[in-house]
């Protein structure tokens, strides 16, 4: 539906206050701050004409925790915890992200088998986070059996990335300088194991979920985002490359080890929803051969860099910047020091909030229904975008 179709003037979208409440005949509806299709304390003020959505304002700052202030206040290695809580999904993505940002700014080289690892347990970590995305989005869709298959898929891999991190959710693994622990045998076995059963529960997930009638309707040509969006808006991650944006840090910015693999960076053309989500599942299939690839190759030696900084440690004047593909899309940390032991800046890039900034305009025209599946669709962790 267009602006015309709903009587409504272009300019009208933009220039509306809601504030003044709705415009005559329409309705405002407030979905969340505390609502299921939200995923966390996101609050969107929705204005309706019957069930169509005339506009659909997000509205933050619920769950704001600070965390680029604390990074100005804490020393460097006591801020990687907090990194764990910012993507709570995807915690060793935002690890890395930021171990690395300091690993540039010092000049720091990572030992190779401490790479290999943390390749290994983002990876994996990868697959949890789109699990946990896959079974909350179809049940926002109304199906109640997925999520219980993606929460036992995904249990078994929380048991595994227990054994090298200590936690199972906001892992805090990594070090400046390499990673806390390495892989035992006994946790090198049981992912050699896993491997192999997930690979057999995708074309069951394709069976029962994804090549549904009732999915497909939901989501095919709903809430399309062309690449024209997804630029003017910083979009990345599963959402532009559903667009057809053929962009992953890993490969673009030429990442350790990375390289070396043979997987794909899964893109689909369509823009919709049902692009997004095949985006997502297909990369759970990519990261499975790249924990694979790794686990062949990898190499004995050290996990740590000798001398690597301890608590107290003074990082060397300058700035860095450091970008990593986060199951939500590009996760970067800019890191200013001026040669003390906590940083001057912190500035953390978070892919939810660009992806959700183009919502606004992607929810317009469409139904109420549709507008929850395409909120969905964005695989969105809230205290990411209230760091």
């Amino acid at each position: 539906m267009n602006y015309q179709q709903m009587g409504v003037d272009e300019g009208d979208f933009y220039n509306r206050n809601f504030e003044k409440g709705a415009r005559e005949g329409s309705l405002i509806l407030n979905l969340g701050p505390q609502h299921p299709a939200t995923h966390g304390v996101l609050r969107v003020i929705v204005e309706l004409d019957g069930e169509y959505v005339i506009r659909a304002e997000p509205v933050l700052g619920y769950l704001h925790r600070m965390h680029e202030k604390m990074g100005e206040v804490k020393t460097l290695p006591q801020f990687i915890p907090n990194t764990g809580r910012i993507d709570y999904g995807h915690a060793l993505g935002w690890n890395w992200a930021f171990v690395g940002a300091v690993e540039r700014l010092a000049g720091f080289e990572v030992p190779e088998r401490a790479t290999y690892i943390r390749v290994i347990t983002t990876e994996l970590n990868r697959i949890t986070s789109h699990l946990l995305w896959w079974g909350a989005f179809t049940l926002d869709l109304g199906a109640i059996t997925p999520i219980m298959y993606a929460f036992d898929d995904r249990e078994r891999l929380l048991d595994l990335l227990q054994m090298p991190t200590g936690s199972r959710l906001t892992h805090s693994a990594f070090r400046i300088g390499g990673v806390c622990t390495d892989l035992s045998e006994r946790f090198i076995e049981r992912v050699k194991a896993f491997i192999p059963h997930m690979r057999s529960r995708l074309p069951m997930y394709r069976d029962l979920v994804t090549d549904n009638i009732i999915l497909r309707k939901r989501l095919e040509g709903i809430g399309v985002m062309d690449a024209d969006i997804c630029r003017r808006y910083g979009v990345t991650g599963p959402v532009a490359r559903g667009a057809g944006l053929d962009y992953d840090v890993r490969k673009a910015e030429h990442f350790p080890l990375y390289e070396g693999f043979d997987w794909k960076v899964p893109v689909y053309g369509q823009g919709d929803s049902m692009a997004r989500y095949l985006v997502r599942m297909d990369e759970m299939e990519q990261s499975l051969a790249i924990v694979e690839q790794a686990l062949a190759a990898l190499p004995a030696g050290q996990i740590m860099m000798k001398n690597a900084p301890k608590a107290l440690w003074k990082a060397p004047k300058g700035e860095s910047y450091f970008a990593f593909e986060g199951a939500r899309g590009k996760v970067g940390v800019h890191l200013v020091s001026n040669g003390g032991e906590t940083a001057y800046k912190v500035k953390l890039r978070s892919p939810c909030f660009s992806n959700l900034s183009a919502y606004a305009e992607v929810a317009r025209g469409t139904i109420l229904a549709d507008a929850v599946a395409i909120l969905g669709s964005l695989d969105l962790v809230i205290p990411e975008i209230d760091r």
